[in-house]
């Protein structure tokens, strides 16, 4: 029986157990399942695969996405760049298991958005600057899109929502919220920009998928902007990691 599986603290609900046990159950892949490995500290990662010898691949969660990354023997460039690891495969066929991280949140994320760009799609604006934007700055600089950071704070290269304008709209077409803004069960909550200088020309993405139209892509939409939000992303960084583990 191979095992899969996904370590944080704390594992009260999990897309992936859910995503990968009918996966299993309609793809009739037999031998295989996926459970929820609550661990507090990043360093019972390897307790956790000497236990488990048929432990092939895990997925991570917060709060080990960067603290994961010493006990690896390998990391992706994706990975590398970004800063945090959301994938590991583990072959345990030697004296000493040999780990490798990935981030898959870059793959799903790419792959989402590509289909989406036109021509006046040039430039973009992240909303936000946490954990989640790594992963988007990283695939932007891939695709040489050029992108401006909005913040509720001052930070280094970034500006304030005060500072984003009808040119600044005018002349970034993409609209990238990576916050938990307008995420259950804050609904109501929403990027604080103008909205009303939106146009047919924009696209809005939202990371957010719970809500499946969270407030930001409701006011993009009612302006005219193609929107998104980040439900596909979750469903291709899953099925990357299933490819990663299988490959």
């Amino acid at each position: 029986m191979k095992t899969f599986g996904l370590i944080g603290y704390p594992l009260s609900h999990s897309f992936s157990k859910k995503f990968f046990s009918e996966k299993f159950e309609k793809e009739q892949i037999a031998n295989c399942k996926y459970e929820l490995f609550p661990i507090e500290k990043a360093e019972e990662m390897m307790d956790l695969i000497h236990e488990n010898p048929s432990l092939c691949g895990i997925n991570v969660t917060i709060p080990h996405k960067l603290n994961v990354i010493p006990f690896l023997t390998e990391i992706d460039d994706a990975a590398k760049n970004i800063g945090a690891v959301n994938c590991i495969s583990i072959n345990q066929s030697g004296k000493r298991p040999v780990l490798k991280g990935y981030n898959t949140d870059a793959f799903g994320f790419a792959e989402s958005l590509k289909p989406l760009l036109e021509k006046h799609h040039q430039k973009a604006l992240i909303f936000g600057d946490g954990g989640a934007a790594k992963a988007v700055k990283y695939v932007l600089e891939q695709l040489q899109i050029p992108y401006l950071v909005v913040v509720r704070n001052p930070v280094p290269n970034a500006i304030l929502y005060s500072a984003v304008t009808a040119e600044i709209l005018d002349e970034h077409k993409i609209l990238i919220n990576t916050t938990p803004l307008g995420m259950l069960p804050n609904l109501g909550s929403f990027p604080p920009i103008p909205y009303q200088f939106l146009t047919d020309q924009h696209l809005a993405y939202d990371l957010v998928y719970n809500p499946e139209e969270p407030t930001f892509l409701t006011k993009a939409k009612a302006q005219g902007s193609k929107i998104k939000n980040g439900l596909e992303m979750l469903y291709l960084q899953a099925e990357r990691s299933w490819y990663i583990w299988n490959s």
